[in-house]
């Protein structure tokens, strides 16, 4: 690291244009997520704070910065679909990122289907070339080091059912650049697809 390195305190500022976090942190995977309430009213809404933390059973897990719809209706139900975010739905997914009232349905806000899932009740993204059908696990309210509550919730969800395109598979192997999935970068508006040209493969050491 050299010595005029840019260090800061996050608690102090970070004294820059815009936050680094998010950019290092990056590229992220979206967390492109439907949920309904107990009257069937559709949510629908990415979350850039997004992963997956087990495989057996397979967990995927996203963050959201205040208690909104979707960790309001997950709790309630205990579902939700996850739908993967690609480059041709890129325009749609920013769309239901809008901060609008909860009775406005966001798959008719961009322009999406929603479709009937297998096993659980909320309906997913027609569109979608793989989607996740999830029941809730854990909602956990994040701490900070000093242990105060603060205004993020993680919800944890086991993934109960997979569709994956066919066209996506080659030989039974999920081909991840086919599906041209994007991926939140830094600054305010920077996105990243995965393409085929950036593969490269490392076996693990024996």
């Amino acid at each position: 690291m050299p010595s005029n390195a840019h260090f800061y305190q996050p608690q102090q500022g970070h004294g820059l244009p815009h936050n680094p976090f998010k950019a290092i942190i990056g590229p992220r995977p979206i967390g492109w997520i439907s949920s309904q309430d107990e009257t069937g009213q559709l949510n629908l809404a990415p979350y850039s704070f997004f992963n997956a933390f087990a495989d057996t059973p397979p967990i995927i897990g996203f963050s959201s910065s205040g208690y909104k719809d979707s960790v309001r209706n997950i709790e309630r139900t205990g579902e939700f679909c996850w739908q993967l975010a690609t480059r041709p739905l890129a325009e749609a997914m920013n769309q239901s990122a809008a901060s609008v009232a909860p009775e406005v349905d966001e798959f008719n806000l961009a322009g999406l289907t929603p479709s009937t899932s297998k096993v659980v009740a909320v309906p997913h993204v027609g569109e979608a070339q793989v989607v996740f059908e999830c029941r809730l696990s854990q909602t956990l309210r994040l701490r900070s080091a000093a242990g105060e509550e603060i205004d993020n919730w993680l919800v944890l969800g086991e993934v109960v059912g997979v569709h994956i395109d066919p066209t996506l598979l080659v030989d039974g192997i999920y081909q991840t650049a086919a599906a041209r999935p994007i991926l939140r970068g830094g600054g305010p508006a920077d996105y990243f697809e995965a393409a085929e040209a950036q593969r490269f493969q490392m076996q693990r050491p024996g």
